[in-house]
């Protein structure tokens, strides 16, 4: 993305009154953030939802020079700055509603080739949830994933840590600008994972750390990946917020149990309880689930060219080759249908050798 329209980008992201979803509506209906900041008073107040409180937020908005000064700031310590429309933005972020509209990133990440997995858990992580971590990593390793979280004590750095062990990317997602370390004594592990991973948060460099910021950090964690992954949480924590975004979002979500009188694992039951969860006894449980295969060269199929598809299936079609590889709930939702019946059509097209099923509920032609 262009300078000027990363500024008007940064500019949207930070106006008051106006989060990552309206930012997106706007951006919809006008065309570009350049063209949010330039409609009328009277075009802006003629899009559903969108009232005073926002349209007078943007006229009297001061932010396009606070961008400027945030632009310069990215390109003199070589973050990398990503726009939703950008190639490089993370896939699976990109159909989050409350995915940011900018996002920072810093370190070597390649987010292609690579089942990403979140792993979240309490911060007093006991010694068994830290040997189901330890072991977890270790038997996914041979499926070459990438490894998010959230960078904190006890589950998150435990997992970081079995990443770079097992020379995997992992990605630590912030709650703060890129220029700070939470928590500090975390910093000698920055330049480990930034050369076989990164970071990536959504708040600028101006922005200090603020416990109240972990919300907004853990939609990263959740939307980065097709599963999350609890390893032990309390009753209450931000783990099981975590997993219930990821939960929210159409993903997978599984939890490690414990002894029933185990307090550190009341949030996992409680996941798995309320069928928010899956059970994972052991780590195989995960490919299983996900249909992760070692083979990880698709084999070559003779792609038909000339299928007979019924209307319906002529629509799915088209939207998949426009779209690329989709979810599930989008295709239902961009093609008006049940979810039910987009399953039931895109069976057909595979087999008829038009359209592959990948993990998470993700669906490309062939």
């Amino acid at each position: 993305m262009k300078s000027t329209q990363l500024q008007y980008a940064l500019a949207l992201q930070a106006v008051p009154n106006i989060g990552d979803i309206t930012a997106k509506k706007l951006i919809q209906h006008c065309g570009s953030p350049e063209a949010v900041f330039k409609a009328s008073s009277k075009a802006l107040q003629s899009i559903d939802g969108i009232g005073s409180v926002v349209v007078n937020a943007l006229q009297h908005s001061k932010t396009l020079k606070a961008a400027e000064q945030e632009l310069g700031f990215i390109q003199k310590h070589n973050i990398q700055a990503y726009y939703l429309d950008d190639d490089d933005y993370p896939f699976r972020l990109k159909h989050c509603i409350d995915g940011p509209i900018v996002l920072f990133q810093k370190g070597n990440i390649r987010w292609e080739n690579s089942p990403i997995i979140s792993i979240v858990g309490t911060r007093k992580l006991t010694n068994y949830g830290k040997q189901q971590c330890e072991k977890l990593v270790d038997e996914l390793s041979v499926f070459d994933p990438i490894i998010v979280s959230g960078f904190a004590y006890g589950a998150d750095i435990t997992a970081h840590k079995s990443a770079l062990n097992h020379n995997l990317q992992t990605v630590g997602c912030m709650a703060q600008g890129l220029q700070n370390t939470y928590p500090s004594s975390h910093k000698k592990y920055r330049s480990l994972i930034e050369a076989n991973g990164g970071f990536v948060t959504d708040f600028w460099s101006t922005s200090k750390f603020d416990p109240s910021n972990f919300l907004r950090r853990n939609r990263l964690i959740a939307g980065l990946s097709v599963a999350t992954i609890v390893i032990e949480s309390g009753a209450k924590g931000g783990s099981l917020v975590t997993a219930r975004l990821a939960f929210g979002y159409n993903r997978e979500v599984f939890a490690v149990p414990g002894r029933n009188t185990d307090a550190q694992s009341e949030g996992c039951h409680n996941l798995i309880k309320t069928k928010n969860a899956h059970l994972l006894s052991t780590p195989a449980d995960v490919p299983y689930i996900l249909n992760w295969d070692l083979d990880t060269k698709v084999k070559p199929i003779q792609k038909k060219l000339f299928v007979n598809l019924e209307p319906d299936e002529q629509a799915v079609y088209n939207y998949l080759k426009k779209e690329g590889k989709t979810f599930l709930d989008l295709i239902a939702l961009n093609c008006e249908m049940p979810t039910s019946k987009a399953a039931y059509l895109l069976l057909n097209l595979e087999l008829k050798g038009a359209v592959r099923p990948l993990p998470g509920k993700e669906f490309e032609l062939i």
